[in-house]
């Protein structure tokens, strides 16, 4: 049944404004994402399929643009409409820091860090620059796909540190299986960059772990 053959009292736009958006169900709030079915189906019956065979929401959230367009009832468009939904709730939980905030405790940057990362179903690795102060200055995803010394190098680390003039940085990576406990490869990389830093007089402060279920910070466990 399409959702405007729906009783009006059952339609997920009439209940979100007579109920607000509390009140939806996840397939509800999906379906008013989507706007309209396809394949024969509603959007409020691609909603429940897409919420159940994720999982969740939190899980569908994980999920890239290209792999919701390969579900029946889904093409280009509604799956960037959802890929922008869920950047724009990320975006809202972490807030980025101000350029020249200071960074005082890693749980400072963690909370921007996990909000951003910490359900991403794939492995993230990165920079946040700071100055010689440790104020903020920006923050910088290097790779995407992994985190080892195959992948994360030195050299492109530090260049991007020389080339923003930051005397300090503080690296990070995601864990997308959500517990955010470092691995031994995750230390003996670590002290390789670090060493390497202090032959080019670029401080490596910290490196956050964050996951779903929380953050770790290498120096607070005393890793470096």
């Amino acid at each position: 049944m399409s959702v405007i053959a729906l009783p009006a009292g059952e339609r997920p736009r009439e209940r979100l404004q007579d109920l607000g958006p509390r009140a939806l169900s996840d397939a509800e709030l999906l379906a008013l994402v989507l706007g309209r079915g396809g394949s024969g189906r509603s959007a409020l019956d691609i909603g429940r399929r897409m919420v159940r065979d994720a999982g969740g929401l939190r899980q569908l959230g994980r999920r890239q643009a290209a792999e919701w367009s390969l579900q029946r009832g889904i093409g280009e468009a509604h799956a960037a409409r959802l890929a922008a939904v869920f950047e724009i709730a990320r975006r809202v939980r972490g807030t980025v820091p101000a350029r020249g905030e200071v960074v005082r405790r890693p749980a400072d940057l963690a909370r921007y860090l996990m909000a951003r990362y910490g359900d991403d179903g794939e492995e993230s690795f990165g920079i946040v620059l700071l100055d010689g102060r440790n104020r903020f200055v920006r923050e910088l995803r290097l790779s995407r796909g992994g985190w080892s010394a195959s992948v994360v190098r030195p050299r492109e680390i530090f260049r991007q540190a020389l080339l923003a003039a930051a005397p300090a940085i503080i690296l990070f990576h995601n864990h997308p299986s959500g517990d955010p406990t470092p691995s031994r490869e995750d230390v003996g990389i670590t002290r390789q960059v670090r060493e390497a830093g202090e032959l080019l007089g670029i401080r490596v402060l910290d490196h956050l772990v964050v996951g779903a279920e929380g953050f770790v910070s290498m120096r607070e466990r005393g890793l470096i």
